[in-house]
């Protein structure tokens, strides 16, 4: 069989490494470090080297507090952009951002007389300034890719990014001196203003309400200026608690509630902090972990679904949509090619395939599967026991479905569906896809994209079955994540994958795959059965996976039209763990039902030495 050859052309470093030193210095060099004022030096001393070590960045951290307390003024004595802590308090928490991590990474300098350890922590004053400077730079990309995410009505997004951005303003002492984009007005007002406006434009509805056992479900209308808000993260008063944090999708919510609850006055807050994920930066993290909140009051709403319709499992009534096949590449409202229920096309033939939707669709409205594994293949049946035991599944409202035929498949789009787990505080909201056989049998199901994602792809001058191929690829891929799907995944990839996560680069070794430029690799290698191995233990130690895909950029070569180069803006959320970060995958379409992934990279921020910040097809020789 004859084998992709795929180079690897450039590949950046990713993230700067820092690296703590104990200096060897001659006596009078370390006085001559001493006697210098472009030098900040902490002490310590103690008959423990580690104390003393600790005393010492203690030290050290003070001197900059001493440094730069005065600069700070903008953040420490306006209430407006802070919680009513003291100034002391919240110069304290902006310091110790600094010293969790970056100042564990200054250089040292350690004298030991007969009973004590002396250690000296020290950096440069210019070192200061540049840790400043790469936080406010990380600040401006957050707020500048904020800026797109409003465009898209992804509000959840856009609130993340202008927090991350105005969070690490905060810690730094001109922080309100900045600009974004050329603006009149300094940043740190700018995007405080436009958190407030984000959230003035959201509004939100009870539709419909549920009784469920010892709860009962209101289901959410989310809008953001006056459409379906794309994504929204949201808590709110469960009783006497703070419910987990629920992760609305293209305008669709939910809260659960006990079942005495009272419906008149309920207490929504939009989760714009999104802490867990700020593990995708250290500097965030840290800014995160030791400085209060920025309160805005505009993020609390109050709704009533007191006179809400009360609907029963009974009562769920799926509806198709009808219309005519689509000829040529448009936005899809709701779904892509759908099924011919014109006069002209026999209407008959789409019976068995609504017929087992209806029942799939009561089974999920009460929960109770028993009677449906004749509606699935075997594969089909594995796949769905998989999806209703990923977390508390739960059928959100009566679905709006579309059919539409693929490659001798029917596929029905879309189930709203929310899945919340015992032990973590998410909720998720997904649109569950079904493929269907000639017999009318599911064989797979899958999470959907996007719509602006499926949309963006259906846009493609590529033939309908290439289009049809990118968009199913994409959702059987995130799904088998969810669904620890290991057997797909190891399936899926080449023997010999490059695969780069982060700053490391995982491949065999082998010659399918090899960098042109090994001076510029600064990578550690793996091969797809570590690879492998590792997820293996990454899925045995999560209660949950779920992944989210945005922001997607597919291009195929015109001298390899086999292969797709997809990249793509990727949300990871586990039990443990969450970050954000972008995605490239090389894939071979070949055969379209066994599709190879030559190349997988992730990458945790835009590199500014790779063309577009992301790793792409035009990063490789093919």
């Amino acid at each position: 069989m004859r084998k992709m050859v795929i180079i690897l052309s450039l590949i950046a470093l990713l993230l700067p490494v820092h690296i703590c030193t104990a200096q060897t210095l001659t006596p009078k060099e370390w006085e001559s470090i001493r006697q210098n004022s472009n030098y900040l030096i902490g002490m310590g001393m103690s008959t423990s080297i580690d104390e003393a070590r600790l005393a010492a960045l203690s030290d050290l951290s003070g001197k900059i507090s001493v440094k730069v307390r005065s600069q700070y003024d903008y953040c420490l004595n306006n209430e407006s952009k802070g919680t009513k802590v003291s100034s002391e308090a919240r110069m304290k928490g902006i310091i110790q951002s600094y010293s969790s991590v970056t100042l564990n990474n200054v250089s040292e300098y350690v004298v030991k007389d007969k009973q004590n350890y002396v250690v000296y922590r020290y950096m440069k004053q210019s070192d200061l300034r540049a840790m400043f400077k790469r936080r406010i730079d990380l600040a401006k990309k957050w707020a500048q890719e904020a800026v797109e995410r409003e465009k898209e009505y992804k509000a959840g997004d856009a609130l993340q990014d202008y927090y991350w951005s105005l969070a690490l303003l905060r810690s730094c002492p001109d922080g309100d001196l900045e600009t974004l984009d050329n603006s009149s007005t300094n940043m740190f007002q700018e995007v405080f203003h436009r958190v407030k406006d984000i959230l003035g434009n959201i509004t939100i509805k009870a539709v419909s309400v549920e009784k469920e056992g010892p709860r009962q479900r209101v289901v959410l209308d989310i809008q953001y200026k006056g459409k379906p808000a794309v994504n929204f993260n949201y808590t709110y008063q469960n009783g006497k608690e703070k419910s987990e944090v629920f992760t609305a999708k293209d305008g669709i919510g939910e809260l659960l509630l006990p079942r005495n609850a009272s419906l008149g006055n309920l207490k929504i807050n939009a989760e714009y902090e999104c802490r867990d994920e700020a593990n995708i930066h250290p500097d965030l993290r840290n800014v995160m972990e030791s400085t209060e909140p920025v309160p805005f009051s505009a993020a609390e709403f109050k709704i009533s679904a007191k006179g809400c319709p009360e609907v029963k499992h009974d009562e769920y009534i799926m509806q198709v949509a009808t219309s005519s096949p689509r000829k040529t590449p448009e936005p899809l409202p709701t779904s892509s090619v759908m099924v011919d229920t014109s006069s002209a096309h026999d209407a008959t033939a789409d019976a068995p395939y609504i017929s087992t939707m209806e029942m799939i669709e009561k089974a999920m409205a009460n929960r109770n599967y028993s009677s449906l594994s004749g509606c699935f293949t075997e594969a089909g049946w594995e796949m769905f026991e998989k999806l209703i035991s990923y977390g508390q599944a739960k059928l959100l409202r009566s679905p709006n479905v579309s059919f539409y035929r693929e490659k001798g498949l029917v596929v029905c789009r879309s189930f709203p569906m929310s899945f919340t787990f015992k032990g973590n505080k998410r909720v998720f909201t997904e649109d569950v896809v079904f493929y269907m056989n000639n017999d009318a049998k599911v064989c797979e199901v899958a999470f959907a994209l996007e719509q602006a994602a499926v949309s963006d792809i259906m846009n493609r001058l590529w033939s309908e079955d290439d289009r049809h191929t990118v968009v199913h690829f994409l959702e059987t891929y995130k799904t088998a994540y969810a669904l620890k799907r290991l057997d797909y995944i190891s399936s899926i990839f080449s023997s010999e994958a490059l695969i780069i996560t982060g700053r490391v680069v995982k491949g065999t070794g082998q010659t399918e795959i090899s960098p042109s430029k090994p001076a510029h690799i600064k990578y550690v290698r793996q091969t797809k059965e570590q690879y492998i191995k590792n997820l293996r233990q990454c899925f045995a130690s999560n209660e949950y996976v779920n992944i989210r895909f945005a922001d997607n950029i597919v291009r195929r070569p015109s001298d390899h039209p086999n292969l797709c180069g997809i990249q793509i803006k990727q949300d990871y959320f586990s039990s443990t763990y969450g970050d954000t970060g972008y995605l490239f995958l090389l894939i071979d379409f070949a055969k379209p039902d066994e599709p190879v992934i030559h190349v997988r990279t992730w990458q945790p921020d835009l590199d500014p030495n790779v063309k577009d910040g992301r790793i792409g097809i035009s990063d490789f020789n093919l």
